[in-house]
């Protein structure tokens, strides 16, 4: 069994998935033009073993008008999503560069997970 959870900390406060389209609005308007960190959780169960790890990133987002903002929140891609965006979706567009692995940012880490399968082997 896998499984795997995602979360944004901007400043040491973290930005879960945002209740509706105001709050996604807010968490955007605080994260562009700024860097941030993403962690994603992995918990993997194998017969009886369980291993755990977490992976963080650092995204740096680009400056973005009220109008690019409110037209992603649009999109409907923010709403279920922590800190409100898909860096896989429409917001890649948005963002700068990243420091660490793309994959924990989507929500899986798969070189992070590569390595617990292996453990089991």
């Amino acid at each position: 069994m896998i499984g795997a959870d995602t979360v944004v900390v901007l400043r040491g406060e973290r930005l879960g998935k945002p209740a509706g389209a105001a709050e996604a609005l807010a968490m955007l308007r605080r994260l562009h033009g700024r860097k941030h960190e993403v962690w994603t959780g992995l918990a993997v169960v194998h017969r009886g073993e369980a291993r755990t790890a977490a992976e963080g990133v650092v995204v740096h987002v680009a400056r973005m008008s009220e109008q690019e903002l409110a037209g992603y929140v649009a999109t409907g891609e923010a709403f279920d999503k922590a800190g409100a965006y898909g860096i896989q979706g429409r917001y890649g567009q948005f963002v700068r560069r990243i420091e660490g692995d793309y994959t924990a940012v989507v929500g899986l880490p798969l070189a992070r997970l590569r390595a617990i399968l292996a453990e089991f082997t």
